[in-house]
């Protein structure tokens, strides 16, 4: 997080020097009182002054200890979001667009969650109306049969209706299973892959690609098999070792620089975090040259284990990739664990994008609570200028008597032109239900800030270097989609927000992620392994 230091002017006339401020403040409290809410503070902004005592906890950000870059938030569409969100386009066009542009629409200042990562199956899923691939003609070992639009024709509309809103949205592409005539089982569900079929499996996706980019989509990502370590015989899983998939990156890597798609990332392994010092480190020794780097899921092991990874290959990129939660679970409960372990958890350990399963949609349409997780998360680290950089993960520590009740994230938003301040970002949950007193500790100075029980994100901006800069000052109205979310029952409406250019529009941006509190005021926040229950079926949806 940066913020921003001193302000002066580029033209005839000097301007005071002005202390960094806080203006934006996105939270979403245990009580339901605030979801997503932003609010610009106007003309009462939180000043950073001398230091002075610290409060009950105390955030000290590092702006010289600049991390990853996170190249975005979301989610899984699978053949059941897309249809659910193409039947309310058939049944409410207005009430699918305002949804699409409240969980997609990046523009700086909007309340909208700003989600910029799809992960997109390749083939059927455990969440598909019906089981196929894209050759299911068995034997087929030249793809003549191969056809992208077995996938429903709705998963390219609805992917194409979210790239007009979301400009910066990224797809990884991922196999659930290769077809079955290449497997052991001879069926799409569990099963083993047979190695005669190395070369032929590369072909069928880099066909993949190619018939995605035919609908518009150019995949940044693509993977070789989605938790390549499981067998289920009663949905799309394959066993696929180390080894072959390790052989088929390699034999993929050609095929894609020879056909117009070197830039697109293979991201391997794509399974729990239990194993991240085996079949991830067992490709990369393999196969190292083919991979950009690997991707983790929550359903066994712990968050600090991505490291393992790290350590043995520090310059290889990792993707936190997919999670769920229990059904019908305590919702607070749910998304304190997700920003801990994932948001907040993930990211400190490294990873550069942070994805949950299905985006989470019930029978109206409409998103799950994990979403407030979503938004909170992706607001600190999306572009503040169109085009412009992403944000970084910069360094952050937590002290004071409740240190143990906050949970911190910090990154830096770049800009476009180099006499732009930077925009500094905070993210933290507090975990108890006593509100927190905390002093924030940036470049010298010191603001004070109490964080309700709930997820908050701060915005505030610094120059880049000791230069000065000017300010220039307006104002931009920003208009919310009408009711969007449903919470229990309850009809949540983002409601227009006026930003003014006191949020230092030019400035570098910096945020704090700050996250919650446990119950018990005794209790001490920590990543613990969740016992995490992968939902399956419609068990998801209300239907």
């Amino acid at each position: 997080m940066r913020a921003f230091a001193v302000l002066a002017s580029c033209t005839a006339f000097t301007l005071p020097a002005v202390a960094q401020q806080i203006y934006d403040v996105y939270s979403t409290v245990w009580d339901r009182s605030k979801l997503f809410t932003y609010t610009n503070l106007g003309s009462n902004p939180i000043n950073f002054v001398t230091p002075g005592a610290i409060g009950s906890a105390d955030i000290v950000v590092n702006d010289a200890q600049i991390y990853q870059t996170i190249y975005g938030h979301g989610g899984a569409l699978t053949d059941s979001s897309a249809q659910l969100l193409n039947n309310l386009k058939s049944s409410n066009a207005n009430n699918y667009w305002s949804l699409l542009g409240y969980l997609f629409d990046p523009t700086d200042g909007n309340q909208a969650a700003g989600l910029t990562y799809l992960r997109v199956p390749l083939g059927a899923s455990d969440f598909s109306a019906n089981s196929y691939t894209f050759d299911d003609v068995s034997g087929d070992t030249s793809l003549n049969n191969f056809n992208i639009n077995k996938a429903p024709s709705y998963v390219f509309s609805v992917i194409n209706d979210i790239q007009s809103i979301n400009p910066y949205l990224r797809v990884h592409l991922l196999p659930w299973s290769p077809p079955g005539w290449m497997k052991d089982s001879g069926s799409i569900n569990g099963g083993n892959f047979l190695n005669q079929y190395i070369n032929t499996y590369a072909s069928y996706l880099l066909k993949s690609l190619q018939g995605f980019q035919s609908h518009g989509i150019t995949a940044y990502a693509v993977g070789i098999q989605n938790e390549p370590e499981n067998s289920n015989p009663t949905y799309p899983t394959c066993i696929v070792t180390a080894t072959q998939e390790a052989q088929i990156a390699t034999a993929l890597r050609t095929l894609m620089n020879n056909n117009g798609f070197s830039g697109v990332k293979i991201i391997g392994y794509d399974h729990n975090w239990n194993d991240a010092g085996g079949y991830p480190i067992q490709i990369m020794q393999q196969a190292q040259d083919a991979f950009a780097g690997v991707a983790f899921h929550c359903y066994s092991g712990t968050v600090d284990q991505q490291n393992t990874f790290h350590n043995a290959y520090p310059n290889k990129e990792i993707y936190f990739t997919e999670c769920t939660g229990e059904y019908g679970s305590d919702w607070w409960s749910d998304i304190k664990w997700y920003m801990d372990n994932l948001y907040i958890g993930a990211v400190t350990y490294n990873a550069q994008a942070v994805l949950m399963w299905n985006l989470a949609l019930d029978g109206n349409g409409q998103p799950e609570l994990p979403v407030y997780s979503m938004a909170q998360a992706s607001r600190a680290i999306i572009p503040k200028d169109p085009n412009g950089p992403w944000g970084k993960r910069i360094g952050v520590t937590v002290g004071g008597s409740l240190s143990w009740a906050l949970v911190v994230g910090a990154y830096v938003t770049g800009r476009v032109s180099s006499s732009d301040w930077l925009r500094d970002d905070s993210a933290s949950t507090t975990w108890n239900p006593v509100s927190v007193t905390t002093t924030i500790e940036f470049r010298g100075m010191q603001a004070t800030y109490t964080f309700p029980v709930g997820v908050t994100t701060l915005w505030w901006f610094a120059p880049a270097t000791s230069t000065e800069h000017a300010r220039s000052l307006g104002s931009t109205n920003f208009t919310a989609p009408a009711s969007v979310v449903d919470v229990n029952g309850t009809s949540f409406t983002p409601t227009a927000v006026n930003v003014t250019s006191e949020s230092h529009p030019e400035a570098p941006h910096y945020t704090a992620s700050v996250s919650w509190s446990s119950p018990s005021a005794t209790a001490t926040a920590q990543a613990d392994e969740k016992p995490v229950l992968k939902m399956r079926g419609s068990g998801w949806f209300n239907q």
